[in-house]
């Protein structure tokens, strides 16, 4: 008997509300605000994206969203509303129940708060609770002691628990998690940031995370300011999106809006995204 071919659904866990200038880096505003438009607060709308990937051997998604217990300020801060990842994969036919596998690409807490909730006794638990959950052990470490630069984006409650419940996998470095499915370090957005590739048939399929997070990003100088380790964010774009034009992938962002997916082509000497809906 033959084994499938994974498929994929782009799933949404919503929008987060970002500062313009952090998204952007050293980027002037008068540069990016011809892109993309800020709010009255200097913020701009990006989107959580969530991968799913069904293989013969179980379902597995990358990152998780916000989800739902930032409460307060921080709610308000970001602009964040309920989370809708449970009723993305309700209409794709699953459950929280029917997730085999999460793969975080990283853990600041717009990837990796939808990964628990709050029980009744106000603990935090997994959400997803069959699921074992894929985390470099390089990230891992640098999320649980965070410098104080990183420790406004690490929130222990969205995965602390995932460890004494005996449900985290941690890897080091390039991994086939599943036949044709791989998590490959790359680092730069924070210490031990991951992508995942996945053959789909014939095709490669990336998401990309934040080390490329939307397709305004595309373009070199176009770092975040909150990325750890910019210089290596800057390296692997290279990497990524030369081998992405060469090889004809469908690169999927983590925090593309308007625009999530698509593939990269040359076109007078730059870079440009064909767009497609997934």
């Amino acid at each position: 008997m033959h084994s499938k071919t994974p498929s994929i659904n782009l799933l949404s866990d919503g929008i987060i509300k970002c500062d313009g200038g952090s998204v952007f880096g050293q980027i002037p505003k008068v540069l990016w605000e011809q892109q993309v438009k800020a709010d009255r607060w200097n913020r701009v709308s990006l989107g959580l994206n969530c991968l799913l990937i069904r293989t013969d051997q179980g379902n597995v998604l990358v990152d998780t969203g916000a989800g739902n217990k930032e409460t307060g300020k921080l709610r308000e801060w970001y602009g964040l509303s309920s989370s809708k990842l449970s009723k993305g994969l309700k209409e794709v036919g699953l459950t929280a129940k029917d997730i085999d596998k999460v793969i975080l690409t990283h853990l600041h807490f717009d990837h990796s708060g939808g990964c628990t909730k709050i029980d009744r006794s106000g603990m935090p638990i997994p959400v997803f609770p069959k699921a074992t959950y894929i985390v470099q052990e390089s990230c891992w470490e640098n999320a649980m002691t965070p410098s104080e630069r990183d420790e406004a984006s690490h929130h222990s409650e969205d995965f602390a628990c995932l460890q004494e419940s005996g449900q985290l996998s941690l890897v080091n470095g390039d991994v086939e998690v599943l036949p044709g499915l791989w998590v490959k370090e790359t680092g730069g957005h924070c210490v031990g940031h991951q992508v995942v590739h996945i053959n789909c048939g014939g095709e490669k399929v990336v998401f990309l995370g934040d080390v490329i997070p939307t397709p305004h990003h595309l373009s070199l100088p176009y770092i975040a300011a909150h990325d750890q380790y910019p210089e290596d964010t800057l390296e692997r774009k290279k990497e990524l999106v030369a081998q992405a034009v060469k090889d004809g992938w469908l690169v999927i962002f983590g925090h593309g809006s308007e625009e999530k997916a698509g593939y990269l082509e040359k076109r007078d000497g730059f870079v440009c995204l064909r767009p497609v809906k997934l």
